[in-house]
This record gives C-alpha cells, sequence and structure tokens, in this order.
C-alpha cells in the first residue's frame, strides 16, 4: 500500500529539512577528508556518512560510495539489539566492522555511529563509515587473495562504545592500535570520524532547535516520499520475469574456475523482487559478498535506473524484497572470508542491469569495468621499523556506453565512488613507490554507435628493496559486455616487468608478491561495453576518438568501418569514398 504523506508536514518544509540533513552527512563526510591521517582517506575520499532517525532508519546519505548504504541501512537496527536504546546516553558513541553482524562490509571498514539528544529524548543518529588501510590480519593492508576466513583479514569488532560522556574509551581505543601495522594513522583516522560525529551531533541538535518535532515528522516523511516515487517508476515498467547470469573470473588459485552470479528479478504491483537463486555456493575465498553488501548493491541499482534524484534513504527498500540462498556467494556464512568482496559488488550491478535491459532499455548500461583493481604496496624504507608504508590504491577503468552517449573513461562505477589517487600525494606519501606511467588505455572502450570507457594503465617503479605487493581485481577473463551490436571492452591484467623487460603476467588475486628496487608492476584495468551496431558512429566522432588517442587508425577501420589516412606533415583525415565503401553504403 502507496503511504500517505503526514498532514503536518508540507512539501515545501520537508524539501527544505531534507536537504538540511544532507548538508549535515557531507559536513561530516568533509571533516573526516579533511581530518584524516590516510591517503585513503583524504584523498582517494572513501568514506560516507548519514544521518538516521530515533529507531535507525536512514534519512540521508552524503553522495559518497553505493556500497556502503548497505551498513548505514541497518548498523543501528543491529546496534539494539546489543544495546537496548533505554541504556543509551548523550555523549555515547559506537564502533564496529563485524559484516556478519551488522558492521561494515569487510574488516577495513569501520563505522562510528554517534547518537542526537535534545534533553532526554532521541531525537536521531549520525553515523559515517571509512576505510581504514590497515586493521591486522595476516597480510599488511589487511585484504588479500587467498583468506580462508575472515579470522585471516584482521580485527573483528562487535558493536561496542568507544566514547563515552564524550570522552574516547582509552581500552577500546589501544584494543584497536595494538592490532594495526600503521597505529599511527589508524588513530588519527579514527579521531577524524568521531570528531566529525561530534560536529554532525551538534548539527542535528541546532536543527532540532529550529523544527522541533516537525524534525522528525520530516524524517518520516521523506522515507515515505522516496518509497512512492520509487513505487511510481516501478507501476511504469513491463511486469513480467526477467533472468542474467555473469561470470566473476576465479575466485583465486584454490577456484580456478568462473564463479556464476544468476539473478531471477519479477516485477509486479510496483514491487520488486530479486532472487539470487542459481548463483554459485560460497567459497573459501574472499569474494564473498555479505547480505548487507548484496541490499546495498541492489538498492544502488534501483536508484540509478529507475530514480537518480529519489532521496537516498531507508523508503526506497520498502519497494524491493531480495533473496539469495543461505550460504551461496552473496550470503555467506560466518566465518566465509569478505576481505575482496568488492569485486564482486562490482559485479552485481552488471548482472541486474543485464536482467532489466528488456525493461529499461532507455537507461540501461552497458557493463562497465565490473571491477575494484586494487594495489597494495608494503614495505619499510631503509629498513627503518619506524618508516613502514601501507600503499593502498584502488585504480579506475571504463563506465558502460548507453543509448544516448559514450561510456566515462577513467572513472570509478557503481559501487566505488573514490578518487582516482594523485601522481604528487602517491609519491610524497610513500616513497618506496615511483609512479612511472599513468593514461587511458587506446582500444579498451567496446566499439559501438556510442563507444564504451576506456580503462587506464597505471606503472609503479620500486625504489625500494623489501618490497611486497598485492593484486586484486577482476573482468581480467570475462570481458565487459556491451548492448545492442555493441562490442565488449577490454579486460584488465597485471603484470610484473624485471629490469630486465621480461613481463611476467600476475594471477587477478596476488597477495604478498615479492618485488625489488627497480621492478615495475603494470596494472591495466578493464575498459567497458560499447553499445549499439558500431558502422553506426559517425565518422567525426571516430575521428575525433583516433585524435584524442582512445582509438587506433586500426580499430576505426576493422571496428568502425572507417579508413582514416595521415598525410605527410601527420595530419588525419577521414577518406570518404574508402569510408563508404567499407560501410556498404555504396
Amino acid at each position: 500500500m502507496t503511504p500517505e504523506a503526514k498532514k503536518n508536514v508540507d512539501a515545501v518544509t520537508m524539501e527544505v529539512v531534507g536537504n538540511l540533513l544532507l548538508s549535515i552527512a557531507e559536513e561530516v563526510t568533509t571533516i573526516i577528508i579533511k581530518s584524516a591521517y590516510s591517503t585513503n582517506i583524504k584523498e582517494r575520499r572513501d568514506v560516507s556518512s548519514g544521518i538516521m532517525d530515533p529507531e535507525g532508519n536512514m534519512v540521508a546519505q552524503a553522495e559518497n560510495l553505493a556500497i556502503h548504504l548497505g551498513s548505514l541501512l541497518t548498523f543501528i537496527k543491529e546496534l539494539y539489539k546489543r544495546h537496548p536504546k533505554e541504556t543509551i546516553k548523550p555523549g555515547d558513541m559506537f564502533i564496529g566492522n563485524d559484516p556478519y553482524n551488522g558492521g561494515g562490509n569487510h574488516l577495513p571498514d569501520i563505522v562510528v555511529a554517534a547518537p542526537a539528544f535534545e534533553g532526554e529524548t532521541m531525537i536521531g543518529w549520525v553515523v559515517n563509515m571509512a576505510h581504514h588501510s590497515d586493521i591486522g590480519g595476516k597480510v599488511p593492508g589487511s585484504t588479500s587473495g587467498d583468506a580462508t576466513s575472515i579470522y585471516q583479514e584482521g580485527l573483528k569488532l562487535p558493536i561496542i562504545r568507544i566514547c563515552e560522556n564524550d570522552k574516547v574509551l582509552d581500552n577500546v581505543m589501544d584494543l584497536i592500535l595494538a592490532n594495526t601495522r600503521v597505529p599511527r594513522e589508524r588513530y588519527g583516522d579514527l579521531i577524524a570520524q568521531i570528531s566529525a560525529n561530534r560536529v554532525g551531533v551538534r548539527r542535528l541538535k541546532e536543527a532540532y532547535a529550529r523544527y522541533n518535532m516537525i524534525l522528525l515528522d520530516c524524517m518520516e516523511e521523506l522515507q515515505n516520499y522516496a518509497e512512492r516515487r520509487l513505487r511510481t517508476v516501478i507501476s511504469d515498467l513491463k511486469e513480467g520475469i526477467y533472468k542474467f547470469t555473469d561470470y566473476m573470473d576465479n575466485g583465486g588459485e584454490r577456484y580456478p574456475d568462473p564463479l556464476p552470479i544468476t539473478v531471477t528479478i519479477t516485477i509486479k504491483n510496483n514491487f520488486i523482487d530479486f532472487d539470487f537463486t542459481g548463483t554459485c555456493d560460497q567459497v573459501e575465498a574472499p569474494v564473498n559478498v555479505p547480505y548487507n553488501s548484496l541490499l546495498a548493491t541492489v538498492f544502488y541499482s534501483l536508484k540509478a535506473l529507475l530514480g537518480p534524484d529519489i532521496p537516498s534513504n531507508a523508503g526506497i527498500y520498502r519497494a524491493f524484497k531480495v533473496y539469495a540462498p543461505k550460504g551461496c556467494l552473496v550470503n555467506p556464512v560466518h566465518p566465509a572470508p569478505v576481505g575482496v568482496m568488492i569485486d564482486t559488488c562490482q559485479r552485481l550491478p552488471d548482472v541486474i542491469f543485464g536482467a532489466l535491459a528488456p525493461a529499461v532499455p532507455d537507461r540501461i548500461l552497458a557493463a562497465g569495468n565490473g571491477a575494484c583493481t586494487s594495489i597494495v604496496f608494503t614495505g619499510m624504507l631503509n629498513n627503518n621499523p619506524d618508516q613502514f608504508f601501507i600503499y593502498h590504491e584502488a585504480i579506475a577503468g571504463g563506465s558502460g556506453a548507453s543509448k544516448h552517449a559514450d561510456g566515462l573513461s577513467g572513472v570509478q562505477v557503481h559501487m566505488t565512488n573514490t578518487s582516482n589517487m594523485p601522481i604528487e600525494a602517491s609519491e610524497i606519501e610513500f616513497p618506496i613507490v615511483r609512479i612511472k606511467k599513468y593514461g587511458l588505455r587506446m582500444n579498451s572502450g567496446g566499439a559501438g554507435e556510442n563507444r564504451g570507457g576506456l580503462g587506464i594503465i597505471r606503472e609503479f617503479e620500486v625504489i625500494s628493496d623489501g618490497v611486497s605487493c598485492t593484486c586484486l581485481g577482476d573482468r581480467q577473463k570475462f570481458s565487459p559486455w556491451g548492448l545492442e551490436g555493441g562490442k565488449n571492452g577490454a579486460s584488465g591484467a597485471f603484470y610484473h616487468i624485471l629490469p630486465d623487460g621480461t613481463e611476467i603476467r600476475l594471477p587477478n588475486k596476488c597477495t604478498d608478491h615479492p618485488v625489488n628496487k627497480g621492478d615495475i608492476i603494470r596494472v591495466l584495468t578493464p575498459g567497458a561495453g560499447g553499445y549499439g551496431d558500431p558502422v553506426k558512429r559517425l565518422p567525426q566522432k571516430v575521428l575525433q576518438d583516433v585524435l584524442e588517442g582512445k582509438v587506433s587508425l586500426e580499430s576505426a577501420k576493422n571496428d568502425y568501418k572507417v579508413l582514416i589516412l595521415q598525410d605527410e606533415n601527420g595530419n588525419l583525415a577521414i577518406d570518404e569514398k574508402e569510408t563508404t565503401k567499407l560501410r556498404g553504403l555504396n
């Protein structure tokens, strides 16, 4: 049943309050970014924040990382199971990271939540999540490609108090810092999260002082509004059953075969059911997806396809249901490892988009780079244990083309929304590597009437001995698919290049691989699928792609049937007559 609007909340007030709550969440995120110690947070911006109502329903989320939606949606409800509402006091703050019990998506994602009170009345929660570069575990960086259990992936934090009476609990902080290889960095990032929440609580109290109980009414109506908007869009879709299967390349060396992910989507009566029956069983490899993270991917996929301007809050969740068999890849049973779940989460929107392509052909995207291609360098500078570095970077790729436009190049897609790491920041903060090359990969975007986005090539030269690297990625076997005649984008790869020029292809889940001074690690990220018949692409667009180094002369001729000639001065021009012949238009 469609929810009725509350009579004491008018549309203008709800819009104003909704934007006020969103601005609070954005301010919390900005404070963390500006205060954090680690480059992963202050440069790559791997952090999200949200505002919850007193019952723990999300009412506003800053537009940061979609993958963080899952835990932000459920964290407070899980908190109440351990800490009854009546036991929570002003000045409390809670922390957790256990993905099986309402924490983060994987152990490096740490959630910090603070209640806001006006007198004895709770008026809401401020919650943030940030990815920490190390939280213990078998390898530096707390993310490995060969973990067989979550116990190998770092320190598990149940939802516990980190602050009481506005003071940090030193025993809890000491426990966390004792389990990380870079305690100074961890301390700085955690204090940034705690301090930002304090500002968020202050802002929420200021909002209550202005609006009183209308603030809480608006929180409820914002969720009703999001539900109404999404249900209205769903009601315009063609009812039916839609199914699609895509594949993860593998689960690492222990699981070399492809891992299928299947979804059956049923659209009926302004409601959508997602059934992941047919997906492979969970594996003893870190590509399993906690159920909270699965919810986040479905939430994101629906919002991206059906209502980008619909507010991100818990009301969206009321318009769909998700079922995944217990013990499958996207609903694993503890203690299955989940450290690299982001690669699988990147594949899930491709699966959902593939299924819904017949239902929303005007909005669908071809497959994007479909991975979170990551590299972690660890080592000591000059063999000094006080100069131990953990350099974590996720490198962007291409986004899929659509009926209306080319895909974007060199961007994070879907569940990740982090920034590309500036070369200057990398080399200043991590003097164990130097960036040798950084650019777009020619021909990596799938050919089409609209071309897929291009992937990235990034080369790291090791300039210190005693360094190890962990390379994690996917879409290195199953390339990003195109739509409506569009061609697939290029797949990705990792290479270890020795000083003599020898190139060694590394597996897509490579853990703690030793590298020496003078070695180069080359990272090639996947491109994205094209949309529509490449022969329908305007020749002038193909020429522009060639001029910009996105498409080669050979690809222009072979894929797009456009012959481009180069004169003695290096100038390029379309041979109109031969192009007409190639395209069969004469």
